[in-house]
């Protein structure tokens, strides 16, 4: 006899070892004479023991439906996208269109922006002791002096309240500029903040251009999208830009 361990149950089933069968349908005996084989004995499960089985394969099926949302939780549909902070004024209707919460959010994230990194342009071109860092520093005196007065047409037209100074945040990063102690300290600080802001306000960017059905929100995520990817890449032509930090 060899036992065989049940499915999912440790119960176990037993079964008849098979004989050697010869051509002619029968098996030989001990005294060498040939008899008709025996049949197999069949062995069935207990209801109780089909009962768990039947169990047994529910849960497993169960786990595999439910192993996935316990790893990555809710939908991500429902999370906030890309740092949108929503202001709780809802959707409402313009002459330009729907404006909603993530439009708001964008076009004070343009005006903030500039409260920190037109102040840190300049600083590039005083304390910049590369070639380099002076050209990313004028670019970002460029690029924020028209996104500064694009963001600010929009606010009005939209009746938007913008900010007039940096976050805390912001106002720290300038601070660790200032406070360098030399010329090629301030460049990597200058360069590695900046990048990293740059990084993250990208993807709000590209959202808000595929996503906004406002038309002056639209024109001004355009004109974003263009002059933050400039940013990233002169400060990137800086060679001063730690990627493992990003």
């Amino acid at each position: 006899m060899i036992s065989v361990p049940a499915l999912f149950t440790g119960d176990e089933v037993s079964t008849t070892e098979p004989h050697e069968v010869l051509a002619s349908g029968v098996t030989p005996n001990q005294g060498g004479r040939c008899a008709t084989s025996k049949p197999h004995q069949t062995h069935r499960l207990q209801p109780n023991h089909r009962h768990r089985l039947i169990i047994g394969a529910l849960a497993v099926t169960l786990a595999a439906i439910l192993i996935p949302v316990s790893l990555f939780g809710e939908s991500s549909a429902a999370l906030p996208r890309n740092g949108v902070t929503d202001d709780g004024g809802g959707t409402v209707s313009t002459q330009y269109g729907p404006l909603t919460a993530t439009d708001r959010d964008f076009v004070r994230k343009v005006r903030l922006a500039g409260t920190w990194e037109l102040p840190a342009g300049r600083l590039a071109q005083e304390r910049g002791g590369r070639d380099a860092v002076k050209t990313a520093g004028e670019h970002l005196i460029e690029g924020h002096t028209e996104l500064d007065r694009r963001s600010e047409e929009v606010g009005r037209a939209l009746g938007i309240q913008l900010p007039n100074q940096p976050n805390a945040q912001q106002q720290g990063w300038l601070n660790e500029m200032t406070s360098a102690g030399s010329s090629a300290q301030f460049e990597r600080v200058f360069a590695n903040r900046l990048r990293a802001a740059h990084g993250k306000v990208f993807n709000l960017v590209a959202q808000v251009r595929a996503e906004s059905r406002n038309s002056m929100v639209r024109s001004l995520a355009t004109r974003a999208n263009a002059i933050v990817l400039d940013h990233i890449t002169v400060l990137e032509d800086t060679g001063l830009v730690d990627f493992d930090t990003l």
